[in-house]
């Protein structure tokens, strides 16, 4: 395992806790994810090229690494798991401030109660344990690499005719296809109805590749559509490098929404377009904490 990953045998993520509560704190005590991980890279100062760092699945490292971070800080009790989508703040959390050290602690209290709980094999919930000898960021969501890997591994048109059922699924009317090599860099386009009153047309791109798509792809595509649409939507099941989210954000220029890999499962999952739901229970570990004393 490389140094990146693991550091003096540790797992590298634990270093978010801290700042993972800090960054909550800045935000008022809740946010979404996104929110959070933006905060987190703010403070701690993060690198583009740290931010754009992908595992092999094609998610980017430093989100999961967050990810994990708060699955954590959960069990501990220092966030609040009753929301999903929202990452908050429990009181206990909120008067909780964490160096490095501190978080180690946290971090072995609970894969000691992973190992211990794994070894009662009258236990019917499987559990996803992080051990000092396992990578975390290779412990991932089943669904999310699974999900990638299919649509990656679709032709190009067959993806831009996903893309097109997805759009259709989430409001959008007249979606079409252009005709291959006759697009102009423009993969489809279709309409959107903000109210009985007011709608746009959006043209989009379809990115199938586990690549990072560039600033300069971001305008390419938007010189593409001037003159010809109100908006733009790139889908990739891949990553944007941080360049190309400021440029598709950029003031006085015709606005880029950005769909990755990760959104593109999201939206894929609330669709239940391709997908199908299960109901699965999580332990809640930190109910049962004050029972393992005994």
């Amino acid at each position: 395992m490389s140094d990146k990953k693991k550091k003096n045998g540790q797992a590298e993520f634990t270093k978010w806790f801290g700042p993972l509560l800090n960054a909550l704190r800045e935000l008022g005590g809740s946010g979404k994810p996104k929110e959070v991980v933006e905060q987190i890279a703010l403070s701690e100062k993060i690198s583009d090229s740290q931010r754009e760092e992908v595992m092999k699945s094609g998610i980017l490292r430093f989100d999961n690494q967050v990810a994990w971070a708060r699955q954590y800080l959960v069990w501990e009790g220092l966030l609040d798991n009753s929301k999903k989508g929202i990452w908050t703040l429990s009181p206990k959390g909120q008067q909780t401030f964490l160096n490095q050290d501190e978080a180690r602690i946290i971090f072995l209290k609970w894969v000691e109660i992973h190992q211990k709980a794994k070894k009662d094999k009258t236990l019917k919930d499987k559990i996803v344990a992080t051990q000092e000898n396992e990578d975390p960021e290779e412990l991932e969501n089943e669904i999310t690499p699974n999900l990638l890997e299919i649509l990656q591994s679709v032709s190009p048109i067959g993806f831009e005719h996903l893309c097109k059922r997805l759009l259709r699924e989430h409001g959008f009317e007249n979606v079409h296809v252009t005709q291959a090599s006759h697009d102009g860099g423009i993969d489809g386009y279709g309409t959107l109805e903000l109210n009985p009153f007011v709608s746009m047309k959006v043209l989009f791109q379809c990115k199938r590749y586990k690549g990072t798509v560039s600033r300069a792809q971001i305008g390419d595509f938007r010189n593409a559509m001037i003159g010809r649409a109100d908006k733009g939507i790139i889908l990739t099941t891949g990553t944007f490098s941080e360049d190309a989210k400021r440029e598709a954000s950029r003031d006085g220029a015709p606005p880029i929404e950005l769909i990755d890999g990760k959104k593109l499962v999201e939206l894929f999952e609330k669709a239940e377009l391709g997908v199908k739901p299960k109901i699965i229970y999580e332990v809640d570990y930190n109910f049962f904490e004050s029972y393992m004393k005994n």
